[in-house]
């Protein structure tokens, strides 16, 4: 594949304050920790030495992995080494998403590795090991039931009300049959197949068979996938989940903050609330609320604690207490030697609000990485693009733009009034100055003639324009393709479009130009063909 790269101000795709961070905007330097360049992974190295309990960490995922170890050593080497000061995680995380959803989710992971394959040449006396934090215990299961391929949506229809990674895959036989079928006949739809039928319908939970099918696109590079719903990773943060449940510091940490963004003129991106937990069961995830009477309440479910006996639940089942959005990264940082966290733009701004809540609990905040954002094509496609006249950066204009500027640039005819409007203000300059002569209170009304003269030439010129549009009717048609193909149902390839069709068409090579393209440092849109 040959790649080209576009600065992302030039795909109108992403938030003013991701721009802001990426240029390193000093306003956002008080909400961010180290920059994502080599200067900044040089200091992060240092300061977070010595901070992890990485004998519990390789326990925890030797014992998730299980016998998949058996038949992944790179990932057996990586977990191995992160027994060792002199090894660091870069980490990235996402919901449970069948299919792997939308194609920024192996983006996100792609990232990862290369960021890592990257700092361990900038630095070779350290390991760096690529990291996918699954969040098992989301509970949003609509969020993640369902993948498009073409355009066409493929959907697990199942009940559930607990978090996602515990939910049995028992059910899911249609949806896999229905993704297999819509693979074709190939040797690569045929391994993708037998890997999503593998990893669904032999596995028994959704943690297990998303752990299971990454595994099988990412484990030769050394990928370590985490569960985080685990009692002993739990019982290692309770004393931090005790603390905030009681003390709501996170809460006015991160109101202060999100208050100081927006008065250098951020937008935010998540709400803090005075308790940041959930109270987790097979059957229910809920949230905790203290009420006016100072007891704990956890919601619909008629459960009451006194504060003794929520911090007496807190060590005794500290896997019941889930840790929300805004709580999730401080649990993340505690448990992996962890020097950077790879987001798409949402995430990096609700991150932005999180420093002083790492500050209050004294934990290491992570450098903040925009994942790579990308856009898979052909050589085809490219040539459809080149013929029109138009540029990969161009593409991202909005159809209407894009037509009206072949239009102008293939018209035999000039369809712009300018030249005939200057000649007509010259006479309306002429006819203001006679009426003034006569009566100064006529120039608001000559002036008005002129405004409505001037509206009626606009409309004129958009008339010309859609007359001449017929005479490039197929040209404008390929124009409308080009963009449904790219930006299907008119948003990113990479936020609607699942990565299935394109590994039939590439195989494991298109994980492997992900990975060799991508720049993570260099914050550029990739586009591959």
């Amino acid at each position: 594949m040959k790649a080209t790269y576009i600065d992302y101000k030039d795909t109108n795709g992403f938030s003013k304050t991701l721009l802001a961070y990426v240029d390193n905007d000093p306003l956002l330097a008080p909400f961010a920790g180290n920059r994502p360049d080599l200067e900044g992974f040089a200091k992060q190295l240092r300061s977070k030495t010595g901070k992890t309990d990485r004998g519990l960490l390789v326990e925890r995922l030797k014992h998730q992995y299980g016998n998949l170890l058996e038949r992944q050593p790179e990932v057996a080497a990586n977990i191995t080494a992160l027994h060792h000061e002199q090894t660091f995680t870069v980490t990235t995380g996402h919901q449970l998403n069948i299919f792997t959803g939308p194609l920024y989710f192996i983006f996100k992971i792609a990232t990862a590795i290369r960021l890592a394959q990257d700092l361990k040449e900038a630095f070779p006396g350290y390991n760096f090991v690529p990291v996918y934090w699954m969040a098992t215990e989301d509970h949003d299961f609509a969020e993640i039931n369902h993948t498009r391929l073409q355009g066409k949506k493929i959907s697990w229809e199942a009940e559930t009300q607990g978090a996602t990674g515990r939910m049995k895959t028992a059910s899911i036989g249609d949806a896999v049959r229905q993704y297999q079928n819509f693979l074709g006949l190939s040797g690569n739809s045929s391994k993708l197949a037998k890997l999503m039928e593998e990893a669904y319908l032999g596995q028994d939970n959704l943690a297990a068979a998303t752990r299971y099918l990454v595994n099988g696109l990412f484990g030769q590079y050394g990928l370590v996938i985490m569960d985080a719903d685990d009692p002993s990773l739990k019982k290692h943060f309770a004393p931090l989940i005790e603390q905030d449940i009681i003390g709501e510091y996170s809460h006015r940490q991160i109101d202060r903050t999100s208050a100081a963004l927006k008065a250098a003129g951020f937008s935010t991106q998540v709400h803090a609330r005075e308790i940041n937990f959930f109270y987790l069961t097979d059957v229910f995830r809920e949230r905790i609320v203290k009420l006016d009477d100072g007891r704990y309440e956890v919601l619909h479910q008629g459960i009451y604690f006194t504060e003794g006996e929520l911090k007496a639940e807190i060590h005794q089942h500290p896997e019941r207490f889930s840790p929300n959005v805004v709580m999730r990264p401080l649990y993340q940082e505690m448990v992996l030697p962890n020097l950077a966290y790879i987001g798409g733009g949402a995430e990096i701004v609700y991150w932005l609000q999180l420093k002083g809540s790492f500050q209050h609990y004294g934990v290491e905040f992570p450098i903040l990485v925009p994942r790579n954002s990308a856009m898979v094509t052909d050589d085809t496609m490219a040539v459809k693009i080149l013929r029109l006249d138009l540029t990969f950066k161009s593409i991202f204009k909005d159809s209407d733009d894009l037509k009206k500027e072949y239009v102008r640039r293939h018209t035999k005819h000039k369809l712009n009034l300018n030249d005939e409007w200057m000649e007509l203000k010259a006479i309306f300059g002429k006819l203001r100055l006679r009426a003034h002569k006569i009566d100064p209170s006529l120039g608001p009304s000559t002036d008005a003639v002129k405004a409505r003269l001037k509206k009626a030439i606009n409309n004129l010129e958009k008339k010309l324009l859609k007359a001449d549009k017929r005479n490039h009717e197929d040209a404008l048609i390929q124009i409308d393709r080009i963009k449904e193909k790219l930006f299907p149902g008119g948003v990113l390839q990479e936020r609607s479009e699942n990565m299935g069709l394109l590994y039939v068409k590439h195989g494991d090579k298109l994980i492997s130009e992900l990975i060799h393209h991508f720049n993570p440092l260099d914050f550029k849109f990739t586009i591959l063909y």
